[in-house]
């Protein structure tokens, strides 16, 4: 996992004036917590802070008043039109902690023949991890599986040094049988039957 640089500001005004002038001025407010400290109120660089949050679960390397702190997104507020970032909470960790975090399945593969659905039961894996290797995203191999198959939490093999947080009982792939579609004709003839 890559950590990201950014220089940070620390901020004494609050409230939505405060948090609109500093979106003017293309950088995002923010707070960092956690370890028992007092929340301390951030201004982060817009466009540095928007490409490094496309990493899911990035590390973040802040210097706050010349001193070096590490954190990782807990919570990201976004524009619901323009896509912009409207606030960022940031939780506080120490290398070798570690962290509790939600990471992508991505499924690769084909699915035996027969025209059969992938339901993505769950998305994110939670998982437990060293802080400065969380791992991007987990893939899960479907190929072959036919109707009805499933693959569980505890099936998915993680990199090391990772433990699963989640149910290990929890399904998070499922193959759904494809459903005939019924013909328009015979759909009314049964609706007049009805009648």
């Amino acid at each position: 996992m890559s950590e990201v640089k950014l220089a940070t500001e620390t901020r004494t005004e609050f409230g939505k004036g405060a948090a609109r002038r500093i979106r003017r001025e293309g950088k995002v407010p923010g707070v960092l917590y956690g370890h028992g400290t007092d929340p301390v109120h951030l201004t982060l660089p817009g466009h540095e802070l928007l490409l490094a949050v496309r990493t899911p679960n990035v590390l973040l390397s802040l210097d706050i008043d010349g001193k070096s702190e590490l954190a990782i997104p807990k919570s990201v507020t976004r524009d619901p039109l323009k896509g912009s970032l409207e606030h960022i909470d940031l939780l506080l960790v120490k290398r070798g902690e570690k962290v509790t975090v939600e990471i992508p399945v991505h499924a690769e593969g084909d699915l035996a023949s027969g025209g059969n659905l992938l339901e993505h039961v769950l998305n994110t894996l939670s998982v437990e991890a060293e802080a400065t290797h969380i791992p991007e995203a987990v893939t899960v191999s479907v190929a072959g599986l036919t109707a009805g198959d499933s693959i569980h939490a505890k099936d998915i093999t993680l990199p090391a040094g990772v433990t699963l947080a989640t149910d290990a009982d929890a399904v998070v792939l499922q193959v759904l049988a494809a459903q005939a579609e019924e013909a328009p004709a015979e759909a009314e003839g049964d609706e007049a039957a009805e009648a």
